[in-house]
C-alpha cells in the first residue's frame, strides 16, 4: 500500500506541537518539559505527538534540524559565490545574523544547553558548526589576502575580529532588543573591519585616484 501523503492538517499539527516545545524549552529548560505539557499546550493528545515525532527527544531533533541545514546551506553558498572576498564575507555574516535573528527561541534552547548545566537533550554539534564557519571565514580572508583586498599578518587575528562584531550584534539582539543592530548597522560595523584590514586604505586611495587624475596630492 502506498504511503499517505503529508496534508495541510498534518503541517498544521506538527507545526503546533514544534511551536508548544520551543516556547516551553525556552522558559522551563528542555529537562524540565513534559510531553504533557507539550500536547496540552499544542492542543492535541499524546498519540499525536508520538505519532509525528516518537517522542520528546525527537521533537527536539526536528526544531534544531532546519536551522542547522539552513546554517549548512549559508556556508556552502559562501563557499561557491564568486566576487571580491570583502562581499563574500558580508553575505556570510549578514545570511547568519539574519537566520539567528529568524530563530531566536531556538538559539535560547542551544545556549541554556551549551552554557547551562546537563539536561539530558540529545546531543548537537554545536562546535561543529562553529568550526566550520570559522573555517569558511578564514578560507574568504586567506582569499582575500592573495587578491590583494586585505593586509594582515595573521589571518585568525582578522577572523577573530570578524566573528567578534558578528558575536556582539547577536548579544545585543538577545540580551538587550532595544539596542539590536539592524543589517545596516552590522554591515557598518563590519566596515570598521574591512577598513583595518584593507590593502589600500582610504588615503591611499585617495591619493591615488588623484595621482590618476594629475592631481597634486
Amino acid at each position: 500500500m502506498a504511503a499517505r501523503k503529508p496534508t495541510a492538517l498534518d503541517a498544521s499539527v506538527r507545526e503546533k506541537l514544534l511551536a508548544s516545545a520551543i516556547a516551553l524549552f525556552t522558559t522551563k529548560g528542555y529537562a524540565a518539559t513534559t510531553v504533557r505539557e507539550i500536547v496540552e499546550s499544542a492542543g492535541v493528545t499524546k498519540p499525536v505527538l508520538y505519532y509525528y515525532f516518537r517522542n520528546k527527544e525527537g521533537l527536539f531533533l526536528e526544531l534544531m534540524r532546519d536551522g542547522m541545514l539552513r546554517f549548512d546551506a549559508i556556508v556552502e553558498r559562501a563557499q561557491q559565490a564568486s566576487g571580491p572576498a570583502r562581499g563574500r564575507i558580508e553575505g556570510l555574516c549578514l545570511d547568519a545574523f539574519h537566520l539567528f535573528k529568524q530563530n531566536i527561541p531556538v538559539v535560547r534552547v542551544l545556549n541554556s544547553i551549551y552554557y547551562g548545566p546537563p539536561q539530558g537533550a540529545p546531543p548537537i554539534d554545536i562546535d561543529q558548526m562553529h568550526h566550520r564557519f570559522q573555517q569558511q571565514l578564514k578560507r574568504l580572508l586567506v582569499e582575500g589576502r592573495k587578491a590583494g583586498e586585505f593586509r594582515f599578518p595573521k589571518v585568525e587575528d582578522a577572523m577573530w575580529a570578524v566573528i567578534g562584531v558578528l558575536n556582539i550584534a547577536t548579544e545585543v539582539e538577545l540580551c538587550h532588543p532595544e539596542m539590536a543592530l539592524s543589517p545596516r548597522d552590522l554591515r557598518r560595523v563590519l566596515g570598521i573591519v574591512f577598513a583595518g584590514i584593507d590593502a589600500q586604505p582610504h588615503g591611499e586611495t585617495l591619493r591615488a585616484a588623484r595621482k590618476r587624475k594629475g592631481v597634486n596630492p
